[in-house]
């Protein structure tokens, strides 16, 4: 499969999400340059809200795998009326897979609809998926703020699947809202990608720092998570307005709007075309597409499954730090910081950029999920616990983080140089759509490591 992108000096590469596919190739010459004076970004406006749009398009995933004191009091062992906050002595089963099922109810509709969104959002306009799926992202959450204060013990497997059912059509949604803004982003100049970019690493720290903010006010697991929640949604709302007043802006149209003359017959045009071909472009970026898809298999199969079964060498002594801070601090918090911190340093070093060795560096990540296994993850029954230690944990946790983020963005930088100026937006697209199913695989191998313990 192959269509062609018109490559003529001064004019910028771009496609008319409008135009339907008719069968013909299509040419899409952007003369916008040629006609109007760039505005200018008046008080940094749009980079602030594309920066807050980022945040959000991992908003749902972020606050539903770190609103774990949440989850492990509607799943506790209800004939003793304890939660694992509660110095529970051990976790239910509920309790010990809620986070594989959820990361497993992520990653296949996620993977699904990001492919589905690449492949039909032409035919949809661009407004309608961005705001639709918002709205529906918010209603999901509402659903899920509604639900703190309703008393679902006695029907405990019940809101357990229909918690993951949400969890699925969140991750419908999320991925069809983060591939338009990204290709709505794409029409910007680089510090625009950076701030959307930049949102979506924040998003992680943003939940735990919520999360962490909602536990400190000492009030009981719902009233926590009412607070945490309203905060979401809050956020969201705010992404839902902010964006209508984006579209509304001369800087926004300047950029997204297709001023464009399309031409279908290639052959009248033929000196000024190049071919972009998927099985082309494949064969430059397939062990940048093989690293990107490992990389989240390892990271996925043992974050967030693995990684929040695992206690402080201190709970159970009525140390607030040790019971209630320390997961969301250090599984969720430190990952998350790691994981920036990583992306930062990549952009700044590009090293390596020998393909064999980010290979190597890539696979010996695997030496990940045994450390993990290893530390005082609970309930177990089958492996004896190595590192008992919190600052063991606590290493291994950050450099697990570091490497994900660090070979995640070497990743995607080297492949859009291996590649041709016209064939950019599909590599990078492809690089997304392994890392997608490395994280799919990754998130139904979390749910046997969990049942390995």
């Amino acid at each position: 499969m192959a269509y062609s992108v018109n490559t003529t000096p001064l004019l910028q590469q771009q496609f008319d999400s409008e135009n339907e596919d008719d069968g013909n190739d299509i040419v899409v010459r952007d003369i916008r340059p040629l006609f109007k004076p760039e505005p200018v970004d008046k008080f940094y406006a749009t980079y602030f809200i594309f920066y807050i749009l980022g945040i959000v398009t991992l908003l749902p995933w972020n606050f539903f795998i770190t609103a774990d004191d949440y989850w492990m009091y509607k799943f506790r062992n209800v004939s003793s009326n304890l939660s694992i906050r509660e110095d529970a002595p051990t976790r239910s089963t509920l309790q010990a897979e809620f986070t594989s099922y959820l990361t497993l109810t992520s990653s296949y509709p996620n993977l699904v609809f990001l492919i589905l969104n690449t492949v039909i959002s032409h035919r949809i306009p661009l407004n309608l998926r961005i705001l639709g799926s918002l709205i529906f992202i918010l209603l999901l959450m509402l659903l899920t703020l509604v639900l703190v204060n309703i008393d679902t013990d006695n029907w405990q497997h019940g809101f357990f699947i229909l918690t993951l059912l949400t969890s699925l059509f969140l991750n419908i949604f999320s991925p069809i809202f983060g591939g338009s803004i990204v290709g709505v982003v794409g029409k910007f100049s680089p510090i625009y990608i950076t701030a959307l970019i930049g949102g979506q690493a924040l998003g992680g720290v943003f939940a735990a720092l919520t999360q962490i903010a909602a536990l400190a006010i000492g009030a009981s697991s719902t009233h926590t998570a009412l607070v945490y929640f309203i905060i979401g949604n809050c956020t969201i709302a705010l992404a839902i307005i902010l964006y209508i007043l984006l579209t509304r802006s001369v800087f926004f149209k300047y950029y997204s709007f297709d001023q464009a003359v399309i031409v279908s017959d290639l052959q009248t045009n033929s000196t000024l075309q190049d071919v972009v071909s998927y099985k082309v472009i494949f064969k430059k970026i397939w062990c940048y597409c093989f690293c990107a898809f490992f990389i989240y298999f390892i990271s996925i199969s043992a974050f967030p499954g693995v990684c929040v079964l695992i206690e402080s060498e201190g709970k159970g002594h009525g140390d607030k730090w040790n019971d209630v801070y320390f997961v969301p601090t250090i599984t969720y918090l430190l990952f998350s910081i790691g994981d920036y911190s990583g992306r930062i340093i990549a952009g700044r070093i590009l090293k390596p950029k020998n393909i064999i060795l980010i290979t190597i560096l890539t696979v010996s990540r695997l030496i990940f999920i045994p450390l993990i296994l290893l530390c005082n993850a609970q309930p177990r029954y089958h492996l004896a616990v190595v590192f008992d230690r919190d600052y063991q944990y606590i290493l291994i946790q950050f450099i697990f983080a570091f490497t994900n983020g660090y070979m995640t963005n070497i990743i995607q930088i080297l492949t859009s140089k291996v590649v041709d100026r016209h064939e950019r937006e599909i590599a990078s697209c492809m690089t997304v759509v392994f890392i997608g199913t490395g994280a799919a695989i990754g998130s139904t191998l979390s749910l046997f490591l969990v049942r390995l313990l």
